[in-house]
């Protein structure tokens, strides 16, 4: 038996009295010749390995399936799946990719399923530091690392990254909780790792992003999409129910993270053609209701925070005229 063969063996045993946790991994690609080796060298160096790893080349035309296929012989878990893509542009074939590596799986008992783009990299402990995490805290469903990217001299924490969502490349549902959201769901201007992520905290399952778990993304989202990019993620915004006052302010806060103003502006364009197409949205009004409302408690935090900030110097006014007064 081969070194490759009793690391992959013992992925699958007990470790005394603690069950190594059994997971599997999804990764659709689309012509990731540029990345995707650097995504299978981590996965491989993984101190847990996963039970199965289905790479689904969605109709690649360059190097992916060839850089893929040379390690399917040596590392049992990886499957690679070729499908043809469908005709047309579709914000949904990334979904309807992963579900076709899903049916694969269908006899695989498993405790996690992840989604991985092709595009990442992170360290040899990164799974089972996120397995310690989950045995943690039970009612935690979806996990992953912060993602950084390269900023011309450094790999540093990207611009929006925050602790209650986790990027779409590197989601890590518990099984029961990812039963409970019925997978990915096909949307028309995608965004469904956030729709995904939303509907678990519906069913009142943690979200959590763990920064310290560094996963460094080689191809930053929206830095060759242009203006088209940043008009869909207003089309998406509208599609999973955003507010119009929590998607203007979005777009205040976030202002200086597009390349110019008209960044910003094509996004609420984008957001507003939904409104004047009167277009029906994907998700269920539960989905926006539940949206709505956590945007409003965001908000209503947001403006708790900011007057606590003014009322300590308010207090300390006050004292201050009292004090004053006394002496007199």
């Amino acid at each position: 038996m081969s070194p490759i063969d009793v690391k992959q063996d013992l992925s699958l045993l007990k470790t005394g009295q603690v069950r190594v946790p059994r997971y599997v991994l999804i990764t659709p690609a689309y012509n990731e010749a540029a990345h995707i080796e650097k995504t299978i060298q981590s996965v491989i160096a993984q101190s847990i390995l996963p039970l199965k790893w289905i790479v689904v080349s969605d109709g690649s035309t360059d190097e992916t399936d060839d850089i893929v296929a040379r390690y399917t012989p040596l590392w049992r878990f990886i499957q690679l799946l070729r499908v043809e893509k469908r005709h047309g542009h579709s914000f949904a074939s990334k979904v309807f990719a992963f579900n076709r590596g899903l049916e694969l799986l269908h006899d695989t008992t498993f405790d996690f399923i992840g989604n991985l783009d092709a595009d990442v990299s992170f360290g040899p402990k990164y799974f089972a530091d996120l397995f310690e995490k989950f045995d943690q805290d039970s009612t935690l469903g979806v996990a992953g690392g912060g993602i950084y990217e390269w900023d011309g001299s450094a790999y540093r924490a990207r611009k929006g990254n925050t602790t209650s969502d986790v990027a779409g490349a590197v989601q890590l549902f518990r099984r029961q909780c990812w039963d409970a959201v019925g997978g990915f769901l096909p949307l028309r201007y995608g965004g469904e790792d956030w729709c995904t992520q939303l509907t678990a905290r519906m069913n009142k399952w943690r979200v959590r992003c763990f920064s310290e778990l560094e996963v460094r993304h080689h191809r930053p989202a929206g830095k060759t999409g242009g203006l088209r990019y940043w008009t869909r993620q207003g089309m998406m915004d509208y599609d999973l129910g955003s507010h119009p006052v929590i998607e203007l302010g979005r777009l205040l806060r976030r202002i200086h993270h597009y390349p110019p103003v008209l960044g910003a502006t094509a996004r609420l364009c984008g957001f507003l053609t939904g409104y004047w197409r009167r277009e029906k949205r994907t998700v269920s009004i539960e989905v926006v209701r539940f949206l709505r409302s956590e945007e409003g408690a965001k908000l209503w935090q947001t403006f708790a925070k900011a007057l606590g900030r003014v009322s300590p110097r308010r207090r300390t006014r006050r004292s201050s005229e009292v004090t004053e007064k006394g002496g007199q």
